[in-house]
This record gives C-alpha cells, sequence and structure tokens, in this order.
C-alpha cells in the first residue's frame, strides 16, 4: 500500500477552500501512484470550527461539497481513495447530533470510516458541545496489491490513554486497548493538536505506548497553521512497528510525505526536533502570520517603547509579515528617558522597519487641563499614568483603523496575569504576540536571539545575521512602562524571577497557599500575587486573543469567574 500523507493548513469555515486544497493535494498524490491520502482530523472544516457546527447550512454544505469532490476525483484520478475529517449528521432528535468522523472519497463516493471516541472537554477543548461519542473503535479495510490492509483508525484524543505520559488521568476507555484483538496492519491518528511546550515529546511517547501494545507502525498525521489564539505546529510522523520514529515531517509548515508499505523505509532524510525555544518561536511566527492572513491583514502596527517586550513583539512581526509590512510609533511623554527613544530607533534600524514619532506631552496636558477646568477633576497618581497610556492606545487604534493594519498588543504573562496592564491603553489591539510567555522567558527568548544559537532561524525568516537584533541596552534596561518620573516594574512588583515562578504555580500547576508557603514563598507575597490575579480578571476578559504557548494560557483556557471569592 502506498500512503500520501498531508500536513494541511486549512481555514476554520471555509469548507469550499479546503475541499481545494486537498483536491490540489491529490493531483500530487496521484502522480506519485498513491492508493490513499491521508489528511488531518476535521480538514474540510478546519479546527476548531466552533459554533460553526450548529449552523445548519454549513453540514448541508459540506454534504453536497463532499459529492461534488467524489464525483470530480473519481473522473480525474481513478481509483485514488482520499480520507477528510468531517462533521457527519445524526439522524435522531437528540442534541448533540454530530460525530467528529473521518469519511473516505473513493471511486467517486464518500463514506465514513471512523467516528472519535474520546471527545476532550479540558484547555481549549469543547467537543462534548457539539459531538457524541462513538461507541466502538473503526477499521478501515483497503484491498491493495491484492492484499486485504486493516486500518485502525483513530482520532486525535483516542491516542491519549496513557495517564502516566498524558497526566490528566485515565479515561473511562481505552480505544487503543480495544484494537489489541482486531489484528490490525498499522494505526492512524488523524489530529488537530495545537501547539504547547513539550507536546511534541508527549505525542511521541503516547504513539510509543500504542505502537508497543499493537506492534504495529503508527500515522500520526497532524494539521498545522494559526487559528486564532490557537497554532497547531503539524511535526507529524510515522513509527516503526517499535515504537521507533523513522520519519518526521516539518514543524509549522505545511508538507507532504509519501510512504511505500511494502518498502518499510521512507527514503527521505529524517527532520530533527527543534529545541523548545527555536520552536517557541516558530510558533508565534506562525500564529501572527496565519492571524493576519486569515483575518485579511498584510501590516502591522506595533507602539515601539524601547523596552524588551515591545522589541521582541517588533522581531517576531518583522519574521512573520516581512520588514516592509511592520508599522511602529513611538509616542513619547514628559516621562519618557531619551535613551528609550535612541534604543526604539536603533531597533528599527537594525530591522530595517518603519518608526515614527508621536509626541505625546501636549495631549496629555489637555487632558489635564480640560478636566481640572470642566469638572475641578485633578489627574494624579495612577489614574494620571493611566491616561498616557490611553493615549497611546487610541493613537494606535486610530492609526490601525486608517490604514487597515493588525495592531500587535506588547504585554506579557507576568503582566497580564497581576494586571500590570492599562485597560484601553497597552492591551489594545487584535491580537496578543507574546501574552502567554512570562517576562524571564521574553529575556531568555531576546538572548538566544541575540546568540549564535539562532542564526539558522534568523536566516530563516530574513532577519538580521552581522550584528545583534534586542541589542545590549534593550536587554539590561530595568523594566519600566516610564509612566512616572524615576518609575520602575520593582516598585510594585517583586523581582521577576521571583513572581514568575509563583505565578506559573498558581496559573499552570494550581498550586493553593500552603503548597506555595512550603516551597519557601512569603505567605503576605502569595496572598498579595493570588489577590493581584483576581482582581485583574476583568482585565483579561477584554484583552486581544492570546497566542496560546502553555498548557494554561490565560485566554480562551482561562474560565476563572470575574465576581467570585477565592483566596
Amino acid at each position: 500500500m502506498k500512503l500520501f500523507c498531508a500536513q494541511i493548513n486549512p481555514i476554520v469555515g471555509d469548507i469550499e477552500g479546503n475541499a481545494q486544497k486537498i483536491i490540489d493535494i491529490a493531483e500530487r498524490a496521484y502522480k506519485n501512484s498513491a492508493d490513499l491520502v491521508l489528511t488531518p482530523e476535521l480538514s474540510l472544516w478546519g479546527y476548531p470550527p466552533k459554533d460553526l457546527l450548529l449552523k445548519k447550512y454549513l453540514i448541508k454544505n459540506q454534504n453536497k461539497i463532499l459529492n461534488k469532490m467524489a464525483k470530480y476525483i473519481f473522473q480525474k484520478y481513478g481509483e485514488l481513495s482520499i480520507t477528510v475529517g468531517i462533521a457527519e449528521e445524526i439522524q435522531d432528535s437528540f442534541f448533540p447530533n454530530l460525530y467528529n468522523s473521518i469519511a473516505i472519497i473513493s471511486c467517486g463516493k464518500w463514506s465514513v470510516i471512523g467516528r472519535k471516541i474520546i471527545l476532550p472537554s479540558y484547555e481549549v477543548f469543547d467537543e462534548k458541545r457539539y459531538f457524541r461519542s462513538a461507541d466502538k473503535v473503526s477499521i478501515l479495510t483497503k484491498n491493495c496489491g491484492g492484499k486485504d490492509w486493516k486500518i485502525g483508525i483513530t482520532i486525535c484524543e483516542d491516542l491519549w490513554v496513557n495517564d502516566d505520559i498524558e497526566g490528566r488521568g485515565k479515561h473511562k476507555r481505552n480505544p487503543i486497548e480495544e484494537f489489541k484483538a482486531k489484528k490490525i496492519d498499522f494505526l492512524i491518528n488523524f489530529s488537530a493538536s495545537p501547539f504547547t511546550i513539550y507536546k511534541q515529546e508527549k505525542r511521541e511517547k503516547i504513539s510509543n505506548s500504542a505502537t508497543n501494545l499493537l506492534k504495529v507502525p503508527l500515522i500520526y498525521i497532524n494539521q498545522v497553521g494559526g487559528n486564532d489564539d490557537l497554532v497547531f505546529d503539524g511535526n507529524s510522523f510515522i513509527t516503526d512497528e517499535n515504537g521507533k520514529i523513522i520519519k518526521r515531517l516539518k514543524s509549522c509548515s505545511e508538507e507532504y510525505i509519501f510512504w511505500d508499505l511494502s518498502k518499510k523505509t521512507i527514503p527521505l532524510e529524517t527532520i530533527q526536533l527543534k529545541n523548545e525555544i527555536e520552536s517557541i518561536f516558530d510558533t508565534l511566527v506562525l500564529g501572527v502570520k496565519d492571524y493576519a492572513k486569515k483575518c485579511k491583514f498584510s501590516s502591522s502596527l506595533i507602539g515601539l517603547s524601547g523596552g524588551i517586550d515591545s522589541a521582541l513583539v517588533a522581531v517576531i512581526a518583522t519574521a512573520a509579515m516581512g520588514k516592509n509590512n511592520v508599522f511602529c510609533y513611538s509616542m513619547p511623554s514628559k516621562w519618557n528617558s531619551e535613551s528609550s527613544l535612541i534604543d526604539a530607533q536603533d531597533l528599527a534600524d537594525r530591522l530595517k522597519i518603519n518608526l515614527n514619532k508621536i509626541p505625546i506631552h501636549e495631549i496629555h496636558n489637555s487632558f489635564e487641563s480640560v478636566l481640572l477646568e470642566s469638572i475641578n477633576f485633578q489627574l494624579q497618581g495612577i489614574t494620571n499614568e493611566n491616561i498616557q497610556s490611553r493615549i497611546r492606545g487610541t493613537i494606535l487604534m486610530a492609526i490601525a483603523n486608517c490604514n487597515n493594519h493588525l495592531l500587535l498588543s506588547t504585554g506579557n504573562k507576568s503582566e497580564l496575569a497581576v494586571g500590570y496592564c492599562t485597560l484601553y491603553g497597552d492591551m489594545n489591539g487584535g491580537l496578543a504576540v507574546i501574552g502567554d510567555l512570562y517576562k524571564t522567558n521574553v529575556f531568555k527568548m531576546c538572548k538566544w536571539l541575540d546568540s549564535n544559537e539562532s542564526i539558522k532561524i534568523r536566516k530563516h525568516y530574513g532577519l538580521p545575521l552581522k550584528s545583534e537584533i534586542i541589542g545590549e541596552k534593550i536587554l539590561n534596561k530595568p523594566p519600566s512602562a516610564e509612566l512616572g518620573p524615576n518609575q520602575f516594574d520593582s516598585d510594585s512588583l517583586p523581582p521577576y524571577s521571583e513572581l514568575d515562578q509563583i505565578l506559573k504555580g498558581i496559573i499552570e500547576e494550581k498550586k493553593d497557599l500552603n503548597e506555595l508557603e512550603k516551597e519557601g514563598y512569603a505567605k503576605k507575597l502569595v496572598l498579595q500575587i493570588i489577590s493581584l490575579i483576581k482582581n485583574s480578571e476583568f482585565k483579561r476578559r477584554q484583552a486581544p486573543p492570546i497566542l496560546k504557548l502553555s498548557t494554561q494560557s490565560l485566554g480562551s483556557d482561562w474560565r476563572l469567574p470575574i465576581a467570585s471569592k477565592n483566596k
């Protein structure tokens, strides 16, 4: 049997466009004499389609398109078979009335060959809102080369059943165990698995566990591309019957691979896994690139302060959209140091991106005057500081509206967690690029970018090769929003090296006060941080989408109430 594995980047809801993408792939597969083409979970819809699945006309349209695809592919490519991920309607009166299914297009017709059993409802996943769970495992029998091949069909979470690796506890069912008695020839996992740090390592361990149990090869075919706050990294792979990886597809790009099972080897060079920081950078670049493209933005806008956060976002935007499509504005107030303006300009010069300056001190003065004269209200303290941020946010939004730029928010995870950000000010934007990256990791990534270790990635994205990118001045500058005289982050917050460890403990590891105290953190400090997190919930609800990197971002997978009592 000759397989053609297609790691594709669909657009959510563009059923017709995704169908055409799959048809184009069929031509490649046909030229390679393939028997069966594999595409990822819900490949006809893009993942996650969310409440688009509730639109009945889209389900009807999907079925019409499947009929057209089946006829066209048979006329053009004969007996070539193609798997596609679909939403299968259930003909009864109960809700939800869909299966998350895999269909096969073959000989002018299409039919369902597999249905998802394990429906995730954790982190960003909410599949039980839309789908019903299948009641049995699925096997496709396909005759090729005079042999009937028995192919086990699993869909994403159906493979994630080893609690020692996965860590969330056992599911009530184990589809992999159920395949044991079926004597399959190989197993396919059709996936739409978004990137999180260390996810690929877990995928490969989970797959190894399945192959060790079943003693058959496994093909893991994953979606690639950014969809809103999620970035799907691809990283599809094939293992032999012993669980050894015999081929990896590229991360963060569409790719295709041809595999003749009778030869048992793949004559293509194996792609090595990238290190953690390189994987994160690639993910952020793809997230920005696809968010802009799929939302029809061709350029981005950044408030460039001369600080490290906006510097990193500028680098990511340049890598994602090209230097000619990144527009930056420096907006100094009376509290900004001259060195910050110089640092911003130097960074823009190194990246060769557009930078203009709009001083805001006169605008700020007019706010003070109008409020004082009209209602005898004097701007002072944090209110006065926030007005500066909101002036900048208003200016950036106006420029973005006028030029159809995608305004990129530059706040990091540490700031979003404790509310060290201004609603309708620096939180303005269409996408929060580094909102799932702690401040200490922002520094780590910037130091990596300026090191020789990043040369390969710099070359790949057309970034400067012969000089530093971020620069020592920005790297060594004490963090400050410069919203007041001699104001620094450390005036209000503990050192980020300490703050980030506590935040990670609370947010991602779900530790309580007692656990953190046992680790040596002062009770008063922990309670302060818990309070800051809780009291900032209303801000996060109004933040732009945050590109997800961790198992617990502060975006769509963070679901705490605003009005609550907790410690």
